[in-house]
């Protein structure tokens, strides 16, 4: 195990998930740490080629952190999990400060908008669902398998049409067909996707409205945005949750930077 000077151990809990998983591990690996990547589902997900970096597998709640944290004597948990996971983020916090350990969140850098019509912001997922199932309507979700519901009932209720990509995974797929959705209503489907592949796929759908999260470059929003426009189709965004209760960084440079202060 990776140790200083000292002989305290340099273990890093990376909480990851995305694509920006392996080269952060790597990154902090580098910098001479061992580094625990812990997601939750067994997906196909790179986590760094480096000898220091090894992963864990399963959900974890705010007590299982806290023995994870003791049992592997970590020195810092790095929370890089998607911007959208609110609950994680709240587990991860809680879980450090009862462990007394420090935390670093890495806040995605976000994309800028086009001021233009028929983009459409939301705060939550029921006034997106609004705006986007209005009546005759045929709108596609990007935005993962787990909100799905209220665009469900708003499309019933609007004799509108909805799609949904998610990853072709048992638990999206699962996901989808308890909310009602039926298997040409599913497109299962692993990213990244281009401008180009977005731009076929609302073409095949006939899609005139796509819901997404601000994910940022590495969540490709930048394509979907592309793409939607140039098919001249009304965007509605989900806003990004207000975060706080951790340091945030901006670079997987300022985390390196920030752990050895």
């Amino acid at each position: 195990m990776a140790a200083d000077a000292q002989g305290v151990p340099r273990v890093i809990l990376l909480f990851g998930g995305t694509s920006e998983t392996a080269p952060l591990a790597d990154m902090l690996a580098g910098a001479g740490y061992e580094v625990l990547v812990s997601i939750a589902t067994p997906i196909e997900l790179a986590i760094g080629r480096h000898s220091r970096v090894r992963r864990r597998i399963g959900r974890l709640d705010a007590a299982g952190m806290v023995d994870l944290i003791q049992t592997e004597q970590v020195r810092a948990v790095v929370d890089a999990a998607h911007p959208y996971a609110e609950q994680l983020h709240a587990i991860v916090a809680r879980a450090c400060q009862t462990a007394r350990v420090r935390l670093l969140r890495y806040r995605r850098p976000s994309v800028p908008v086009p001021d233009r019509k028929g983009i459409q912001w939301a705060v939550d997922h029921a006034t997106a669902a609004a705006l986007a199932c209005r009546p005759g309507s045929r709108v596609l979700l990007t935005i993962g398998s787990r909100n799905i519901a209220p665009y469900v009932r708003a499309a019933v209720e609007n004799q509108a049409d909805v799609f949904a990509r998610v990853l072709p995974e048992s638990d999206s797929l699962d996901a989808c067909r308890m909310v009602g959705l039926s298997l040409a209503q599913v497109i299962g489907m692993r990213g990244p996707f281009s401008r180009e592949d977005n731009l076929n796929l609302l073409h095949q759908l006939r899609i005139d409205v796509l819901v997404t999260k601000e994910s940022g470059i590495a969540g490709g929003f930048k394509e979907k945005i592309e793409a939607a426009l140039e098919r001249k189709c009304r965007v509605v965004i989900i806003q990004r949750p207000v975060e706080s209760g951790a340091a945030e960084c901006r670079s997987f440079e300022e985390i390196v930077e920030a752990l050895q202060d």
